[in-house]
């Protein structure tokens, strides 16, 4: 089943200034099926982060129309999306973007505020216990970020991207700011939990190793799919 078409889709912007037009996806089709593993990769400035913010509904298109788990999104209000997001969707970014001031387990749990409908708090803390402890960190809940190796950090991140349950899991070049080892370790602990849990993985990345993990690669070149 699709958790994910698009069809026809394009998207442009205006260049500060001169006001110019400048294209940035053109004419993109493209079916996601529920729980695989997809890697978008293509040279800076193809368009890889601004097609990622469209899948994340933090970006809308000009043209062509975007199904979301059945649902078109096409003329979904404000609201409406920032509901989706929270219920059906999980980010993960180069840099974690940890609160600083909150702990581990606290950061975890920041997402299921945004939430219409939410488990007990107990239930939500067990969930986000029992992530921890499948990442390896049982022991780092009351830790603050500036305790962590960058590493640990970023799996933080991913288990805060999970904590909702979302049927999708966006990492845009997630493993960026990681030494090799660190990177190939989230790569993996990526796909293990994308197989655990069922959910749909789009990975945004330069790593041409890492692209070759997921089970289907897809090129952007000057905002065309190939």
């Amino acid at each position: 089943m699709s958790l994910i078409t698009l069809t026809h889709l394009s998207k442009s912007y205006r260049e500060p200034g001169s006001g110019n037009v400048v294209p940035v996806l053109r004419d993109v089709s493209l079916n996601i099926q529920a729980g695989e593993s997809v890697a978008i990769v293509g040279p800076s400035g193809c368009g890889k982060s601004t097609l990622l913010n469209i899948l994340g509904t933090l970006d809308i298109p000009d043209q062509g129309e975007y199904t979301l788990d059945g649902h078109p999104l096409s003329g979904c209000s404000p609201a409406q999306l920032a509901t989706l997001r929270s219920e059906k969707i999980g980010f993960i970014f180069q840099l974690h973007h940890l609160m600083p001031q909150c702990s581990v387990l606290e950061n975890v749990l920041l997402p299921t505020l945004a939430l219409k409908t939410k488990p007990d708090a107990a239930t939500l803390k067990k969930r986000a216990e029992g992530l921890l402890r499948s990442v390896g960190l049982q022991d780092r809940l009351s830790w603050k970020p500036a305790q962590l190796s960058g590493g640990e950090r970023q799996r933080v991140a991913v288990v805060r991207a999970l904590i909702n349950e979302p049927k999708l899991i966006l990492a845009d070049e997630p493993t960026g700011a990681l030494d090799e080892k660190n990177a190939e370790s989230l790569t993996s602990l990526l796909l293990e939990l994308q197989r655990t849990t069922g959910t749909t993985l789009v990975m945004v990345t330069h790593h041409p190793a890492q692209a070759a993990r997921m089970g289907r690669t897809l090129y952007l070149h000057e905002g065309s799919l190939r």
